[in-house]
């Protein structure tokens, strides 16, 4: 069993206002990682982790087949959204064997990448399926369950790179051009939709 979360308790401090709200082809970047999610074939939980602006998000979302959970300490930074996120999947589904770490500000992550994780773990029984991208290693990225405790443990800002760099020899890489398209300022977002 695989469960997803989706990480979107950041303040967008770069970029002024929610990104979690952009509308991007008709639906809010929020709205599409859930619809991505949900439509995946392997996805049978899914989480999603709210924290800043979450007055302003939930409404957009509230409607979504999805498990939604505030967090509290999300100015401490993505470590506390994670350790959240793995605690809320093992609490709705306690035969979860692993999770898949996705963000909601990368647009052209579709339900095709989100199976490709799952089938190279099927394939090669790794324990860390992350995706590669500008010749580094990131999310969206898939953990075991026995990397949940590390996962746990993390602090700060640190997040599921920290854990992909700490374990290189248990680490598989699916190919994923556009996910160095992130959208972090107006420029990026005004990038995106000249397409």
């Amino acid at each position: 069993m695989t469960g997803i979360i989706i990480l979107a308790a950041g303040s967008s401090s770069r970029f002024g206002s929610p990104k979690q709200n952009l509308v991007y082809q008709g639906k809010t970047l929020l709205q599409r990682a859930i619809q991505t999610a949900l439509t995946s074939a392997c996805c049978d939980c899914a989480v999603v982790v709210l924290g800043a602006n979450e007055g302003e998000i939930r409404p957009n979302i509230s409607d979504q087949q999805v498990n939604i959970v505030y967090n509290p300490d999300w100015q401490e930074g993505m470590a506390s959204s994670i350790r959240l996120g793995i605690a809320q999947l093992m609490y709705l589904e306690p035969l979860i064997t692993s999770a898949i770490l996705m963000l909601c500000d990368q647009p052209f992550v579709d339900p095709l990448l989100l199976y490709q994780l799952t089938e190279r773990k099927t394939e090669n029984d790794t324990g860390i399926i992350a995706c590669e991208y500008k010749n580094t290693l990131g999310v969206p990225a898939l953990f075991d369950k026995k990397y949940f405790v590390k996962l746990m443990k993390l602090t700060g800002s640190e997040g599921a790179k920290t854990i992909i760099n700490a374990y290189p020899d248990d680490v598989m890489s699916v190919p994923f051009g556009l996910g160095a398209i992130d959208i972090d300022t107006i420029d990026d977002f005004e990038r995106l939709n000249r397409g």
